[in-house]
């Protein structure tokens, strides 16, 4: 039952309250610890929940009200156990959540419309130089173009000076993967198959390995389709 008496703060925190407390949370690090290095109270809470999987989904495998509970439950666990970590995606959340909390919608939304439009400007001048390039190596070509605009966006600064210098490491499997494409029996003057990613930022790439052609207005070239 309610009761009807008025709220007061508790009397051993400090106030302002609204200034020095917030519900459901402790001081996982302070600003003098190395944002670098987790610290012992976080290691504490992420061995306490990892220590917990195992009871969970005990309880869970038991559950009446679940068809085909322990199957699932062992899925909850695999799941938890990969998720309990922090991880690239849980941060990003966590950073467009307090994002939104503050009203900002979209902050790069002034930089996709200039790289959209530059992006565009120069479309039909990268699908010529594709279409000029040889079978073979156009296939190269367009998965290089396509992992450039995913390295960008892990840092555009190092990948425009690596772009610069092209002092890329040179990987094995890009390699392969483009020679088994070379030499794939569907790979003949019939074949189309599309590749597409889509990438915002303007770094859409719309295509196909064989032919392609892309539309501008009303005319129809050789290109790619978008």
């Amino acid at each position: 039952m309610e009761s009807s008496s008025p709220s007061v703060p508790f009397p051993l925190l400090q106030t302002p309250v609204e200034a020095n407390y917030r519900a459901c949370t402790i001081p996982y690090r302070f600003p003098s610890d190395n944002p670098r290095k987790a610290t012992p109270i976080e290691i504490q809470w992420i061995d306490l929940f990892l220590n917990s999987v195992p009871s969970f989904r005990q309880r869970a495998e038991n559950d009446p009200t679940v068809i085909d509970a322990p199957e699932k439950a062992e899925k909850f666990a695999q799941r938890l156990m990969i998720e309990i970590l922090i991880y690239v995606y849980l941060l990003c959340r966590l950073r467009e959540q307090a994002l939104r909390e503050f009203g900002f919608r979209d902050i790069f939304k002034k930089v996709k419309d200039e790289e959209n439009a530059k992006a565009i400007s120069l479309f039909e001048d990268v699908v010529r130089r594709n279409d000029a390039i040889d079978e073979g190596n156009r296939v190269e070509n367009l998965i290089r173009g396509i992992l450039a605009g995913n390295i960008f966006d892990l840092g555009s600064a190092q990948a425009k000076e690596c772009s610069r210098c092209q002092c890329w490491v040179k990987r094995h499997w890009p390699t392969v993967a483009t020679c088994l494409l070379r030499s794939s029996p569907p790979y003949d003057t019939d074949w189309e198959s599309n590749l597409c990613t889509l990438n915002g930022n303007g770094r859409t790439f719309i295509g196909s390995f064989r032919r392609c052609s892309y539309t501008n207005g009303n005319e129809n070239r050789n290109g790619i389709n978008v």
